[in-house]
């Protein structure tokens, strides 16, 4: 199958598919006699599986390990699942942060809006983001 008709059946553009190729994800197909590449029907299901995979969140070089384990004949699932676990790990610990962002973004609308920017000073860039400095004793 040529490169176009792999790029139809994947969903991908060809610009993709080489890259793939280049990256490491993809073997070097075998050519045509005019030099064209000769992709087999399972190439269709592998870039299904790196689409589908990054769209889960794995980085490419993570897919390259996965695939590189189904290539040398072992079931990858352990490496899959222990990447899911990390990636979860990694949006949960994230998420904690969000929240504490979000908080100290509500923080700063309440205090935004209750600001005279009238009373800023010329010392002051913005009292919304920093307050002026309690007076000292």
């Amino acid at each position: 199958m040529r490169i176009g008709d792999l790029a139809r059946a994947s969903g991908l553009t060809t610009k993709t598919i080489r890259y793939y190729e280049q990256a490491g994800l993809m073997p070097a197909p075998p050519r045509t006699p005019g030099g064209y590449r000769d992709y087999p029907a399972e190439a269709v299901t592998r870039l299904t599986f790196i689409r589908d995979a990054q769209g889960a969140g794995l980085t490419l070089a993570e897919i390259r390990s996965v695939l590189s384990l189904r290539d040398s004949g072992q079931a990858p699932c352990g490496r899959v699942t222990e990447l899911i676990d990390q990636h979860l790990s990694e949006i949960e610990r994230r998420l904690v942060e969000l929240r504490a962002t979000r908080e100290a973004l509500r923080g700063l609308a309440r205090r935004a809006a209750r600001t005279d920017p009238g009373t800023c000073s010329q010392g002051d860039i913005c009292t919304i983001l920093t307050p002026a400095a309690e007076p000292r004793p």
